[in-house]
């Protein structure tokens, strides 16, 4: 009997952990940067934030690009939970720049908007869930 209650704490533990997963959390498909190439993002937990990473390149016939330069390099990081789908207070790292921004982003569905700023200065995209 000890051994059926143990594995059905293990269970109920698992299927609570798997509740609290972020709702932005997953793998995120980018608009097209300057050179017309497109990535997938896997957003993830990492403590109490978010962080991303590229997956995945693709160029503007989507062919994927085993190549590039930047596959699995962060891109994403310090992102925290505002409530009602927002996020604040991370850094994105654009690739097509190579330059590192004060972020934040708003989760509507399976739509993702991404902002980078410096010195007032901001730009984004929208970024549509792949899975």
């Amino acid at each position: 009997m000890k051994f059926f209650t143990a594995i059905l704490a293990a269970l109920l533990l698992g299927a609570s952990a798997a509740q609290a997963a972020d709702p932005a959390e997953g793998l995120w498909k980018t608009e097209p940067g300057d050179s017309g190439v497109y990535l997938h993002v896997s957003v993830y937990g990492c403590g109490a934030a978010l962080c991303g990473v590229i997956r995945e390149a693709f160029d503007k016939t989507g062919t994927a690009q085993p190549g590039y330069d930047h596959l699995d390099k962060r891109m994403l990081w310090d992102m925290q939970a505002e409530g009602g789908g927002s996020y604040d207070g991370g850094k994105i790292w654009a690739p097509d720049r190579g330059k590192t921004y004060n972020s934040r982003m708003q989760l509507s569905g399976n739509k993702l908007t991404v902002k980078g700023c410096v010195f007032g200065i901001c730009r984004g995209q929208t970024w549509t869930r792949v899975q």
